[in-house]
């Protein structure tokens, strides 16, 4: 027996459309591809990239915050060994970027206290401070170096900027370096533009005070202060600071100079005991810290001290001098 199969089912519609569809898309692609960039299809598209861009900037924060809600959600999801051990690298991580700061500081500090070594060629060991004095009457430092490393008493102390003090006593591993602004301390000075000698002393209100220069020497502000070496209490040479502030003026018996040290002893962590330095020290030039203006700390404690302005001091000696014109007009 033959069979006879014959397809009766009509020929499927629905392929027409996609058909015409794939047509017009290949002859638009022709039609773009070959008109230039001011074509109708480049403007078409260029209009509908403008219109959609607001809806694209107004999807940026919705997907971060998909974004962060997925974060949290997979926090959420972590195990609480896995979120300790993530707190203990954050700790970490906190504790190495704070003791690489400190090595940085460190490092600014030796390279500061190397630059005034090599400026006086000075040779000593560089002590760390390991103790302070906590009263005003007393006011010196620890260092960790001592008589294994050379150390003697009465040798000359530097800090990064200049003369801190003198060493009062020795151990094997450490020293005990009274301060310049010690009230006890004293240091043969002189000032460098006219070399004129006196003495650098400390006080209870912590400033350094020039004392001894003869009355009819003219001192200014800024003026540098170096070590003398006379009495050979401290390594000559070596800078002190500046004058800060000068109370009256050259002939006055009662002048006061106020004398800021070349950088922050406060701020001391590390120091030199100078064991010996150059020969023409007193003839070199190191950073010296600017005094503008006279320095503000100096001017405040020494009106907490009850001491006049040197502008005042002038301002008297001008009332003075129109009281004598007045007389002998008289």
């Amino acid at each position: 027996m033959a069979l006879n199969f014959q397809n009766n089912s009509p020929a499927p519609m629905g392929r027409v459309p996609l058909i015409i569809t794939l047509v017009l898309a290949v002859a638009l692609i022709g039609v773009y591809a070959a008109e230039g960039a001011g074509g109708p299809l480049h403007k078409v598209q260029t209009a509908v990239e403008g219109a959609v861009a607001p809806l694209q900037q107004l999807g940026i924060p919705l997907g971060t915050a998909v974004e962060g809600a997925g974060e949290a959600a997979e926090d959420a999801a972590a195990s609480p060994e896995t979120l300790a051990a993530l707190k203990d690298q954050n700790a970490q991580l906190a504790e190495l970027a704070v003791q690489a700061e400190e090595y940085r500081l460190a490092a600014q500090r030796l390279e500061a206290l190397l630059g005034m070594r090599d400026a006086y060629d000075i040779e000593g060991p560089v002590g760390r401070v390991i103790g302070r004095s906590t009263d005003a009457w007393n006011q010196d430092v620890t260092l960790d170096v001592g008589s294994n490393q050379g150390v003697e008493t009465g040798l000359t102390v530097m800090g990064a900027t200049g003369v801190i003090g003198q060493v009062i006593s020795v151990s094997p591993n450490s020293c005990r370096v009274r301060l310049l602004s010690d009230p006890q301390s004293g240091a043969a000075a002189m000032v460098q533009s006219n070399r004129a000698e006196g003495i650098v002393r400390g006080s209870l209100d912590g400033l350094l005070y020039l004392e001894n220069i003869g009355a009819d020497v003219n001192i200014q502000v800024g003026d540098v202060v170096l070590t003398s070496g006379l009495g050979g209490s401290y390594t000559p040479g070596l800078i002190i600071g500046t004058v800060a502030r000068v109370e009256g003026s050259a002939g006055n018996d009662s002048r006061r100079i106020v004398v800021a040290p070349n950088g922050s002893v406060a701020l001391l962590e590390e120091a030199t005991v100078v064991l010996s330095a150059a020969s023409d020290a007193v003839d070199r030039s190191v950073p010296v810290v600017p005094v503008e203006g006279g320095d503000a700390e100096a001017d405040g404690a020494a009106d907490d001290a009850g001491m006049t302005g040197g502008d005042d001091a002038d301002a008297d000696d001008a009332d003075a001098d129109t009281a004598s014109s007045e007389g002998d007009g008289n």
